[in-house]
């Protein structure tokens, strides 16, 4: 086989904008960027990298081992040169690295099929061996004069996030070996186990599906919607149908649960947009609306800000409607132009003259005068029905496009007069 040099460079093309895209696809590629991440002094300029590099403002990547390099632009379009350098492993830590290896089949049929999983770092840092880089490790160098990272060294770790999903070797190169010197030197010392692996049995190692538990894949792309129900089998044939089996009524049944499949494809369909992700303090709502118990529920509210009593008020809004409930429990929001306009006429619509109830609003908060019952507009125009209990406003019902209905769900729930 053909050996390389050890210090070989590689240098990438620049990649195209990465919109509506993560930067790491992959369990190591995540935990380069977490190792950015964690360690940036300004997290203003992490974000401003991540934007660069979205944009495609990172030139052409060059690798080598020790250091990484491109040219980043700003939006006014200047050019800067970032580097980033992260420490070479010596030759005696190649050395283990290679034993280590060839000593376990999958190691070496992992990296064979251009792969790293979790089991092989472990192994590897066991034998004193940081594969991947930790907290402080990348460190930045930049024209701009910034001593911390800035925005072009982290917009390059985030390209460099993307290389490694294609090919963890270029981790490999950084802390010093090419691919050519590391697959060489595992085929020359570990032919034998090169070929158990080739034959071993299907499956995942034990370590690494333990390892990889927390770290869920990307969600498939949602499937297209087809223009029509699908059609079903003929069920025509020369052999008589069995006792009690009627095949046009049989036919009938299977076309009908066609097109209930594609009316309900086209429902998922149209409602798969499931909006941002959590923020940690909606999460921990979430996981305490699982009744993880009293010593984690104190943890939750604690991590979240809210007191047990609030985190108690919080797990009954999401329980009645999720992040939307929850939005409109703890956030206040002005109602003005339009939205107030609409607000305005489904209440004066919602009752005749003499039976309207009068209302004391503030932002988007209807209360009842002189009853412990109120309305809140959600921002997608639903109303939710709230009831004071215990001097504290609490949810009591699902939102409603009637307000009438909404304040209605609250007198019943509190055993009131509608």
């Amino acid at each position: 086989m053909t050996r390389y040099d050890n210090d070989e460079e590689r240098t990438f093309v620049a990649l195209p904008p990465a919109q509506g895209r993560g930067f790491a696809q992959t369990w190591w590629g995540r935990a380069w960027l977490k190792a950015l991440e964690d360690a940036a002094m300004d997290t203003a300029q992490v974000k401003t990298g991540r934007r660069l590099a979205r944009a495609g403002a990172v030139g052409a990547v060059s690798v080598r081992p020790g250091r990484i390099t491109a040219v980043v632009q700003d939006r006014d379009r200047t050019a800067h040169r970032a580097d980033v350098l992260l420490e070479r492993l010596s030759d005696t830590q190649w050395d283990r690295f290679v034993d280590m290896a060839i000593e376990r089949s999958a190691h070496v049929a992992a990296l064979l099929d251009r792969d790293m999983p979790p089991h092989l770092v472990e192994d590897a840092a066991a034998a004193g061996i940081d594969l991947l880089p930790g907290m402080g490790d990348l460190e930045p160098e930049c024209d701009c004069g910034a001593w911390d990272h800035c925005g072009h060294t982290a917009a390059l770790c985030y390209q460099v996030a993307r290389l490694l999903d294609q090919d963890p070797f270029v981790l490999l190169l950084m802390r010093g070996r090419s691919a050519g010197v590391v697959l060489d030197a595992l085929q020359t010392h570990g032919s034998a186990p090169g070929k158990e692996a080739a034959s071993r049995a299907e499956g995942v190692d034990a370590a690494e599906a333990y390892a990889t538990g927390q770290v869920l894949p990307p969600l498939p792309v949602p499937p297209g919607l087809p223009e029509g129900p699908g059609v079903p089998p003929s069920l025509e044939s020369e052999v008589a149908p069995p006792p009690g089996v009627d095949p046009a009524r049989l036919a009938l049944l299977a076309s009908l649960a066609a097109t209930e499949a594609h009316r309900l494809l086209a429902d998922a369909l149209s409602r798969r947009d499931v909006g941002p992700e959590p923020t940690v303090a909606q999460d921990a709502v979430r996981l305490a609306a699982g009744d993880p118990g009293p010593d984690a529920l104190g943890r939750l509210g604690e991590g979240s800000g809210r007191t047990r009593e609030e985190l108690a008020v919080a797990v009954r809004a999401w329980r009645i409607g999720g992040a939307a409930a929850l939005s409109v429990l703890e956030e206040e929001w002005p109602v003005e132009g339009d939205t107030l306009a609409r607000a305005r006429a489904a209440l004066d619509s919602a009752w005749e003259e003499d039976e309207r109830p009068r209302l004391r609003a503030r932002a988007n908060r209807w209360t009842v005068v002189g009853a412990p019952h109120q309305l809140r507009l959600g921002r997608d125009g639903r109303w939710w029905p709230y009831r004071e209990e215990h001097g504290r406003w609490v949810p009591v019902g699902g939102a409603t496009r009637d307000p009438a209905t909404a304040l209605a769900s609250a007198a019943l729930g509190a055993g009131d007069e509608p």
